[in-house]
């Protein structure tokens, strides 16, 4: 990875229940602070301000790499990915063979995410639920003296 990737900004749409979804498990797992979010469904969000369209952002993914340079789509996802551990999910996607293919699955996505958004609303919900409780948990250990502080080698006892 280069230098000058990160920190990642992301560019992406909140009110897409898909793509929220993914920004806040990536948002969770970002605790080295290399991954930036701003939502373009954001009232007064101006994409001419980061060089690209409104339309053009609404279609896909955008991210802006430490340096400025812009990327789109898959790419900005492996990048993102890569910034919080995950890197391997997704390092299929910038292999030759597939690369392509993969490509043309998130601009398929990315076309019909609001209809896939719509039908996956269950699921989505269901993933949100378990997220909260997961975090809830947490919490509840960490209020019972059951979590561990940067630089503690000792949990303490709950």
């Amino acid at each position: 990875m280069s230098h000058s990737t990160y920190p990642l900004t992301l560019y992406y749409d909140a009110a897409c229940p898909v793509c929220s979804l993914e920004m806040d498990h990536l948002r969770e797992r970002n605790r080295d602070g290399k991954l930036v979010f701003v939502d373009i469904s954001a009232p007064g969000f101006d994409a001419a301000a980061h060089g690209a369209s409104a339309a053009e952002m609404d279609a896909e993914i955008h991210g802006r790499r430490a340096d400025g340079s812009m990327l789109r789509g898959v790419e900005v996802l492996r990048l993102a990915y890569a910034a919080v551990g995950l890197g391997w999910v997704l390092r299929p996607a910038g292999w030759a063979p597939f690369k392509p293919l993969f490509d043309a699955g998130y601009r398929v996505f990315a076309r019909h995410r609001r209809e896939i958004s719509r039908a996956a609303a269950p699921l989505i919900d269901a993933v949100r639920a378990m997220r909260a409780r997961s975090a809830l948990r947490r919490m509840r250990a960490c209020s019972n003296g059951g979590c561990r502080t940067e630089g503690d080698d000792n949990r303490s006892p709950s």
